[in-house]
């Protein structure tokens, strides 16, 4: 779970990625949960988008696929959704920690 500070810190971070999953008209398949698995071990962050012919809602797709991959949303805003997942070898990203 991230707190509110570190979940702005990625969305500022999010700002500049590109988006590289996508959901289409066939939702989420077993296929798009191991993409966006071997994206989040790669990258830890990453962004996504539903289109318009999906029949399942943005915010739908974005807890189904942060479940399977046991990653946190970061925000969804439109058609499209950030997720991020703590990598337990490489860390990338170093998130603000809660101080008190």
């Amino acid at each position: 779970m991230i707190t509110s500070k570190q979940r702005a810190f990625l969305r500022s971070m999010a700002n500049t990625i590109d988006t590289i999953l996508i959901v289409g008209k066939g939702g989420v398949s077993k296929e798009i949960i191991k993409q966006a698995y071997d994206a989040l071990l790669a990258r830890e962050l990453i962004k996504g988008k539903v289109l318009e012919t999906s029949e399942d809602d943005v915010k739908k797709v974005a807890q189904i696929i942060a479940s399977e991959t046991n990653s946190d949303i970061v925000q969804v805003i439109g058609m499209k959704f950030v997720l991020y997942k703590k990598s337990k070898k490489d860390n990338h990203i170093e998130c603000p920690r809660n101080v008190k």
